[in-house]
């Protein structure tokens, strides 16, 4: 049985991290560990951490990308889980997880997030101007599927092999998106709705919130030159579909 270490990066939001440490705790596939790193908190999250048995990191540099690296860094498992302190996974959600990466040359998997309160109009708005957005344009700019930071899982063995390009230290990025574009674009990564997790609205909570999403969105793509070029992307993924047609292949992790 795989080992699943579960990342969880947390700044000032206890409460919604108790929701989601009582969801790992109900989950039918058993969890190797739960590591969730407080990022500076002022409340009491990272006692809410401890009192769920989980491993508490203290990051005391700001930025979600240098919290969620230096969880995966410490993750022991065979498997690196990752959610936000919002995200509320279904009890199937890491066997799911698990089940999907056991495929031949799947290197990540990732799913959507649905809010968790609100009616049929902010579904429809989620899906229309966030969620949607985010899975067709990003799976457009990198040649395949996201990885969507509340709700994703890779091999360890993927993460050591790109840890050194992420760009930990700069608080502006989108860690998630910095981090799908640092796996080759010919990697397999699957996006599937069987790993929906529900999280808060927030993303949704006014054109502040809205607009720094996309501006650091925009930062992402800048620091990473090159390798975040659709049209080099797009050409590499097809000169390996290429090969791999040739020689009856498909390429696995490197």
């Amino acid at each position: 049985m795989l080992l699943v270490s579960v990342v969880v990066p947390v700044l000032d939001d206890a409460e919604h991290l108790a929701r989601c440490l009582d969801a790992l705790a109900a989950q039918t596939h058993p969890v190797h560990e739960v590591i969730v790193v407080d990022n500076g908190s002022t409340d009491d999250s990272a006692e809410v951490a401890r009192a769920a048995a989980a491993v508490v990191l203290h990051e005391p540099v700001r930025g979600i990308a240098r919290a969620s690296a230096r969880g995966y860094d410490h993750a022991s498992g065979d498997v690196i889980a990752r959610l936000d302190a919002d995200s509320v996974p279904p009890p199937g959600w890491i066997a799911e997880a698990v089940r999907l990466l056991a495929r031949p040359g799947v290197v990540a998997v990732t799913g959507p997030g649905r809010p968790r309160d609100g009616g049929a109009v902010l579904r429809r708005v989620w899906s229309g101007l966030y969620m949607g957005p985010y899975f067709v344009l990003m799976w457009s700019a990198l040649g395949r599927p996201p990885l969507f930071g509340s709700a994703m899982a890779v091999h360890r063995a993927t993460w050591t092999a790109v840890r050194g390009r992420a760009h930990r230290d700069d608080p502006e990025v989108h860690d998630d998106v910095d981090l799908s574009m640092q796996l080759d674009p010919a990697w397999h990564v699957v996006a599937a709705r069987s790993l929906t997790v529900e999280v808060s609205a927030r993303p949704l909570s006014g054109a502040a919130s809205m607009l720094r999403r996309t501006r650091r969105a925009f930062h992402t793509f800048r620091v990473n030159g090159r390798r975040a070029n659709p049209v080099r992307r797009w050409a590499r993924r097809g000169r390996v579909a290429l090969r791999a047609r040739a020689s009856g292949s498909w390429p696995h992790r490197r």
